[in-house]
């Protein structure tokens, strides 16, 4: 997890997580729906995962 990746996902959650797929992408597009800080939640947990 880059320090770029981090400001991307305060800043723009589901931008953040572009490249882990479009389920992710959706999830944390409908958290960011929902409110702010449960899209940089999300966004965080998911790219917090090892692959």
């Amino acid at each position: 997890m880059s320090l770029l990746r981090v400001i991307l996902a305060i800043i723009f959650p589901p931008l953040a997580v572009i490249d882990r797929g479009c389920g992710s992408v959706l999830i944390v597009f409908i958290l960011t729906c929902c409110g702010w800080i449960p899209g940089v939640i999300g966004a965080l947990i998911i790219l917090n995962k090892n692959e």
